[in-house]
């Protein structure tokens, strides 16, 4: 018998809230995509969410993808150790101020290494200077096996939590 998917829903009611965490690697940075290029969103989603079943998107159209990715409510952050890609976020802008951690995670390789606290601290630092009055994600038992306690460590609170069976979950 599968394994039920158990997703949890956390949000930030404000910038008070969030416990950062602060980057303790010198040869750790994060960047804003300030150019919006499909093509990087979808070799991010990629690179970064084949280790943690990401599928959604895979189906999707270079039409999808840059309706997507280059929408004005769409921002997008790479991180990078040493001049490699090591992770990124999105964030969606959803009105009545609300900004959703879209996608959120580090590359295989550079997992383990202290880098999620400092760039979740990141992504939502930048939710609120962007002027969100409430910061929500969701992420899933499918996710990196610390991915909800990173979350709950910088201020985040569960406010939903929902079970599916396999395979009837989506990322």
């Amino acid at each position: 018998m599968s394994q039920p998917v158990i997703t949890h829903y956390l949000e930030m009611h404000s910038s008070a809230e969030l416990q950062a965490k602060a980057n303790g690697d010198p040869d750790f940075s994060v960047t804003e995509c300030q150019i919006k290029q499909y093509p990087v969103n979808q070799f991010l989603y990629r690179f970064v969410g084949a280790a943690w079943q990401w599928t959604d998107k895979l189906v999707w159209t270079d039409d999808q993808w840059r309706a997507y990715a280059e929408a004005e409510n769409l921002r997008t952050w790479i991180a990078y150790k040493l001049g490699s890609p090591a992770g990124y976020y999105e964030l969606r802008w959803e009105g009545d101020r609300q900004v959703e951690l879209a996608y959120f995670g580090l590359a295989e390789r550079f997992i383990g290494q202290g880098h999620g606290g400092y760039l979740l601290s990141h992504a939502i630092q930048s939710a609120w200077d962007w002027g969100a009055q409430r910061v929500w994600v969701h992420t899933c038992s499918q996710d990196h096996p610390h991915a909800l306690g990173n979350y709950q460590a910088r201020g985040f609170k569960i406010y939903r939590v929902e079970t599916e069976e396999k395979g009837q979950a989506e990322s």
